[in-house]
């Protein structure tokens, strides 16, 4: 018989977007939906992580766990979305270096978290393609369809990690 143990766990789930220019604040809305939703651990912070900055570097260091979610170009039709955990994070985020009105990446602070010595082992980026990068406070149908299931697939990625067998 297997015992499962629920461990607390200080995650970080970050959101990143302009919401301003329609789909490109996806992250931002994702978060909305997540505090409107059902209550989340006490141990989970939601931060609007904006436009991204240095500032940001702390929080990605004291978390033990980093969700973040952003509007990304993954090559697909709008409103899709893919979630890149661990390793796959890392490497998207290394290959996909895209031109920004960011003051800084992810990239960025990834970098710093490494050379501080802290990059969360547990770590994924939901990823959400958008259709219109323009003038607009509110995403599109299509992106705004994604927005149930990348919560819900943020809150089944905090109750996973939080089971120890």
């Amino acid at each position: 018989m297997c015992e499962v143990f629920f461990t607390a766990m200080k995650t970080l789930v970050l959101g990143i977007g302009n919401t301003l220019l329609s789909d490109e604040g996806v992250g931002i809305h994702v978060l909305h939906a997540l505090s409107a939703g059902a209550p989340l651990p006490d141990d989970v912070e939601l931060m609007d992580g904006g436009t991204l900055s240095f500032t940001l570097a702390g929080p990605i260091e004291e978390a033990e766990a980093l969700i973040v979610v952003d509007a990304a170009h993954i090559k697909a039709e709008a409103g899709a979305w893919r979630m890149f955990e661990g390793e796959a994070m890392d490497a998207f985020l290394l290959g996909n270096r895209k031109s920004s009105v960011h003051e800084v990446g992810l990239t960025d602070l990834r970098a710093i978290a490494i050379l501080a010595g802290h990059w969360p082992e547990k770590r994924a980026l939901l990823a959400i393609q958008p259709q219109v990068v323009d003038w607009g406070e509110l995403p599109t149908p299509a992106v705004a369809e994604a927005i149930p299931p990348v919560c819900a697939a943020i809150r089944g990625l905090i109750e996973g990690w939080r089971h120890v067998a």
